[in-house]
């Protein structure tokens, strides 16, 4: 979803599920409003943003958050790649706990890929993660998947896994069928997970730290 932007710090990812899910999240934590989220409506609008990004004036930090998909290193390459080009320095290594980089009279950047910087997956499986650990209807939900895909009545490609999963799960909550960021505000989802807090804090270190 476009929205009207305020800020001079930016945030942006691949499409609308991932923009309310950071809205969600930056409510329950109460994150210091300080960026924008922008829907790029895809992978290849989000490349083709940060270049434009770069040399817009009056912007102080560009924040990308992307999945991994199936090849994790893949995606860090092409990362590497687009800031090479555009005479920004970053690691060989994606970090485990998100890139910051912080450059006297550049642009901040920050990048997270889904779900943790380390594992193939998207933004699916970091919403998985969330679910709580006692919770007695995901692995019920899983050996229903599991069943289809041995019958082959599957539509859906193996990557889509997580996001068969995810939505059959929110689809059994009280409130069927909401969308993850509301799965987060009406508290299906915890926040208490480890991988959850990283990524506030990578939010937090790279928009509301000096």
């Amino acid at each position: 979803m476009r929205i009207e932007e305020k800020f001079d710090q930016k945030l942006l990812v691949e499409g609308n599920d991932d923009q309310r899910v950071i809205w969600a999240l930056c409510d329950r934590f109460k994150i210091h409003e300080s960026f924008d989220v922008i829907d790029c409506e895809g992978i290849s609008e989000l490349l083709k943003e940060i270049p434009v990004r770069l040399k817009q004036s009056g912007i102080r930090t560009i924040g990308i958050i992307v999945d991994a998909d199936s090849d994790i290193s893949a995606r860090w390459d092409k990362f590497k790649s687009i800031f090479d080009t555009l005479n920004y320095i970053i690691p060989e290594e994606l970090p485990v706990d998100g890139l910051v980089v912080r450059i006297i009279d550049q642009i901040s950047i920050g990048i997270w890929i889904m779900p943790n910087n380390d594992i193939n997956g998207m933004l699916e499986d970091f919403i998985s993660f969330l679910i709580p650990n006692d919770d007695r209807l995901l692995p019920i939900v899983k050996d229903h998947v599991s069943d289809i895909e041995r019958k082959a009545l599957n539509k859906y490609i193996p990557q889509h896994r997580s996001k068969a999963i995810i939505h059959s799960w929110l689809s059994l909550q009280e409130d069927p069928g909401i969308p993850m960021g509301q799965g987060i505000t009406k508290r299906y989802l915890s926040i208490d997970e480890q991988i959850c807090v990283s990524f506030i804090c990578w939010l937090n270190r790279l928009f509301n730290e000096k």
